[in-house]
C-alpha cells in the first residue's frame, strides 16, 4: 500500500476503535482517516515523573500524582444522589477520594493492599483535603508508571461526556503508530535535516504523541515547528514570485530630492534598523514590480522617516503618494510630521478629512489631478471617486486592520495605469495583520 493511500484509511479499521466512538470523533472533532489522526496534536502536556506524598499535597495545587492504598470505601446516597467516597493513605498522611459517576466499576476496582497510582486536581470539604474523580490506575513500578508524559488533546464537552478523554486518544494513536511507522515518509531535505539537526519525521511524530523523555518531547516539537514554518516560507516566496509577474509597478531610479533631503536637512543619524528597511523598500520600488511591504515598529520607533523617505524617491520619480490613517487625529498628527519635512524641500502636502471645507477640498481635488500637489495625507475620504490622482505611484496606509479589502483596492485603482507601490505600517500586528502575510 501507498504512504498516500494508508492515511487516507478510514478510522474504523483502526485497533481500538468502535463505531461509537468512530461516530464521536468523526462529528465533534472532525477525524474521519488515518491521516487526521495522526495530524491531531496535543496542545500541551502533563509531567507524569513526579510523585507527591499525600501529606504535602494542598488546595492551593494544580494537578498532582501520588501513591497509596485504600484504607476505606463506602458508597453514601442513593439514585443520583450516590456517589463513592474512599480514603486513601500513604505512609505520610491520607486523602479523600470522591466519585459521583461510574461507581459500581470503580467500587470494584479500588481493591485493598494494593498500591494505586492517583493523578487529580486536590480539593478542600469541610475542611479536610480531597480529590473529585482522579485518574487511577494501579501502580506497576516507577519505570513504568512515573517516567512519562501524558498528552493532553483538545476535546469537547461532549466527548467527556462519553468518556472519550485524552488518555483513550494516546491509546488509538498508540495502536495507529504501531502500524503507521513504515509509511511515514520524510518530508525536509537530508541536507536541511542535518543542518539544522533535526530529528526525522518519524521520531517526530512518534514522540509528539508518546514523548518518552522530555527531551524527546523538545525535539518533536522543534521538528513539526520548523517544518510548518519552512514550507510557510517557501509557499510565502512562490507567492511573492507570483504575485511580482502578475503586478508590474514603476520604476523609481531618481533620487536627486532625496539626496539633497540626506545632506542637508536630516536632523538625526537613521538607525541601523531604519537604513535597512529604506535599503529593503528601495530595492522594491527599483524593481519593476509592485511593492508590498508590511513595515512593523512600535510607536516611537522612526515609522514616519522611513515613510517621508519613500516617499521622496516616489516624488523624485514624478510620481505622487498619498497617506491614508483610520482617524482625523492621527492623520493630523502624520500631516504635521510630514510637513515640517515637506516645507524644507518645497514638496508640497496636504491633508484631506471629513472635517475640511468645500472649498478647501476643491482646491485638493485639483492640485491633485494636475499633479502640483505631491502628497496628501487623509482618511477615509481619499476613497471617494471625486479624488483623482495625476500619477500616483506610492500608497501608504497606517494601522491597515482598520480598513476592508474592498476600500484598500479602491486605494489602489486610483492608478487606472499601473498600480501604485503599497506600503503598509502598524505598530501592533494584531493575528488578522500577521494573517494576512500568510494568506
Amino acid at each position: 500500500m501507498s504512504t498516500s493511500h494508508f492515511f487516507e484509511s478510514d478510522l474504523a479499521t483502526l485497533r481500538g476503535m468502535t463505531p461509537a466512538r468512530l461516530s464521536l470523533l468523526q462529528s465533534e472533532l472532525g477525524l474521519f482517516t488515518f491521516g487526521d489522526l495522526i495530524q491531531y496534536f496535543p496542545f500541551r502536556y502533563e509531567d507524569r515523573t513526579l510523585l507527591t506524598p499525600i501529606a504535602e499535597i494542598n488546595d492551593q495545587m494544580e494537578n498532582v500524582q501520588f501513591i497509596g492504598r485504600i484504607k476505606y470505601k463506602e458508597k453514601i446516597g442513593v439514585g443520583r444522589r450516590e456517589r463513592l467516597v474512599a480514603e486513601c493513605c500513604d505512609e505520610t498522611g491520607c486523602i479523600e477520594l470522591v466519585w459521583f459517576q461510574g461507581v459500581k466499576w470503580i467500587e470494584k476496582s479500588l481493591v485493598s493492599g494494593v498500591d494505586f497510582l492517583f493523578y487529580g486536581k486536590p480539593g478542600s470539604f469541610n475542611g479536610q483535603i480531597q480529590m473529585t474523580h482522579p485518574e487511577m490506575e494501579v501502580y506497576k513500578g516507577p519505570q513504568i508508571s512515573e517516567k512519562f508524559f501524558q498528552p493532553i488533546y483538545p476535546l469537547t464537552e461532549k466527548l467527556r461526556k462519553k468518556y472519550i478523554d485524552s488518555k483513550l486518544i494516546a491509546s488509538l494513536q498508540k495502536n495507529l503508530l504501531e502500524v503507521a511507522f513504515p509509511y511515514i515518509r520524510e518530508t525536509l531535505p537530508h541536507e536541511i535535516i542535518q543542518q539544522f539537526k533535526l530529528i526525522s519525521k518519524q521520531e517526530a511524530l512518534y514522540h509528539i504523541h508518546l514523548p518518552q523523555s522530555e527531551n524527546w518531547l523538545h525535539q518533536a516539537r522543534r521538528r513539526l515547528k520548523f517544518e510548518e514554518l519552512f514550507y510557510n516560507q517557501l509557499r510565502l516566496i512562490k507567492q511573492n514570485l507570483v504575485r511580482k509577474t502578475a503586478f508590474p509597478g514603476q520604476v523609481f531610479s531618481s533620487a536627486a530630492l532625496l539626496t539633497t533631503f540626506y545632506k542637508e536637512h536630516l536632523p538625526f543619524s537613521l538607525t541601523e534598523a531604519q537604513k535597512k528597511v529604506i535599503r529593503e523598500i528601495f530595492e522594491d520600488m527599483r524593481s519593476g514590480n509592485q511593492m508590498n511591504r508590511l513595515l512593523q515598529g512600535d510607536v516611537g520607533s522612526g515609522k514616519t522617516i522611513v515613510a517621508f523617505i519613500s516617499m521622496l524617491l516616489a516624488i523624485d520619480n514624478g510620481t505622487q503618494t498619498c497617506l491614508l490613517a483610520p482617524t482625523e487625529i492621527l492623520a493630523d498628527q502624520h500631516f504635521q510630521g510630514l510637513k515640517k519635512f515637506a516645507d524644507l524641500l518645497g514638496v508640497s502636502i496636504a491633508k484631506l478629512t471629513g472635517s475640511v471645507k468645500k472649498k478647501d477640498r476643491v482646491e485638493i481635488h485639483e492640485g491633485l489631478v494636475s499633479g502640483t500637489l505631491n502628497i496628501l495625507v487623509g482618511t477615509h475620504a481619499i476613497f471617494e471617486d471625486v479624488v483623482q490622482f495625476k500619477n500616483l505611484g506610492l500608497c501608504i496606509i497606517d494601522e491597515q486592520h482598520r480598513f476592508g479589502v474592498a476600500q484598500r483596492a479602491k486605494l489602489w485603482d486610483k492608478n487606472k495605469q499601473i498600480h501604485p507601490h503599497v506600503l503598509v505600517m502598524t505598530a501592533t500586528p494584531i493575528p488578522r495583520t500577521l494573517a494576512m502575510t500568510l494568506y
